[in-house]
């Protein structure tokens, strides 16, 4: 169990950069979706490393052994030797206690930027279950009498597409389309929970913090991609996010939500680039399917390393139970 409890903990820093390498040999949909996915599954198995130690230390508590009705004799899980199970599990607890405070800030966070979002659309705020719903056909169009030029995807319920008019007049007729167009594609994507996810998954490992970044880059890409087949026009698109980005830092407008992606935001030159490109950039074949077999070898392992420490100490427990004196309660 040694082993197994540590390597949730470790494999991270091998995973993450393995599938931002990924990420970057398929096509933008899938990048995000992998991206989201290896944050979510390395941030739970760093999690559940986490609480088996704590668990593990506590339950050297004399205490907690005789609350659990543990045999002192036989209580011996080999996480954590004799000498060391208090400050290990100490640390461990301590870590969780950061990530709880961590996620519970992200989440006053959100949901404080989202009421106010909500708030200046004439809606009323909405809650954690209108977020999760899934958005009507067609979501509705919000324009702020703003001369900042600003547009970003609301979600909740109704969501909404939300634009100053300072960022409608900097647009031509054609690319406000291309433009509105990325803005639906986040909603319809639900590419806010795919950031949010991101977003608590940092919390719980270090290592899973520049997933953040390459996500929103890629659920750019993907909105952009959306974008241009609505139009049916890839320079169209390319264009209008380019001038709406100018726009904005002509006459940059508040702090959005965090959960609000907009068009002007991430790396736009390298987007643009990416859209004027005449053809879709060359896909290495062998090196993908590398990264994509290294990066499932770490996440299998991970789980598994996770699942094989949560037994040991499982049977561990069992065995100290079983072999109590009789009669003891």
């Amino acid at each position: 169990m040694t082993l197994a409890v540590w390597a949730p903990l470790l494999l991270p820093l091998l995973a993450a950069p393995l599938a931002r390498r990924l990420a970057e040999q398929l096509a933008p949909r899938a990048a995000a979706l992998t991206l989201a996915a290896t944050a979510v599954a390395l941030g739970a198995a760093a999690l559940a490393s986490l609480g088996l130690l704590t668990v593990t230390g506590l339950l050297h508590l004399p205490y907690a052994a005789a609350l659990a009705h543990l045999s002192p004799a036989h209580w011996h899980p080999t996480a954590l030797a004799e000498v060391e199970w208090a400050p290990t599990a100490g640390a461990a607890g301590l870590a969780l206690l950061v990530i709880t405070a961590l996620a519970a800030r992200t989440a006053h966070h959100q949901r404080t930027d989202l009421r106010r979002a909500r708030a200046a659309t004439g809606d009323a705020p909405s809650g954690l279950a209108a977020l999760l719903r899934r958005p009507g056909p067609e979501p509705a169009l919000t324009v702020l009498p703003d001369e900042r030029a600003d547009a970003y995807a609301l979600p909740g319920r109704p969501p909404r597409v939300v634009a100053t008019t300072g960022m409608l007049a900097a647009l031509s007729a054609p690319e406000r389309a291309a433009l509105l167009a990325h803005e639906r594609a986040h909603l319809a994507g639900r590419h806010h929970l795919l950031l949010a996810a991101a977003e608590y998954a940092a919390a719980c490992h270090p290592a899973l913090r520049p997933l953040r970044g390459a996500l929103g880059y890629h659920v750019e890409r993907w909105a952009d991609e959306c974008a241009a087949a609505e139009v049916g026009d890839r320079a169209l698109t390319a264009r209008a996010i380019g001038r709406a980005a100018l726009a904005a830092a002509r006459t940059p407008a508040g702090p959005r939500p965090q959960l609000a992606p907009g068009a002007t935001t991430g790396p736009v030159p390298r987007r643009v680039r990416a859209l004027l490109a005449p053809a879709p950039p060359p896909r290495h074949r062998a090196r993908r399917t590398m990264a994509a077999l290294a990066l499932a070898a770490c996440l299998t392992a991970t789980a598994g390393a996770a699942a094989e420490a949560g037994h040991d100490l499982h049977e561990s427990v069992e065995t100290a139970q079983s072999d109590l004196p009789s009669g003891h309660n």
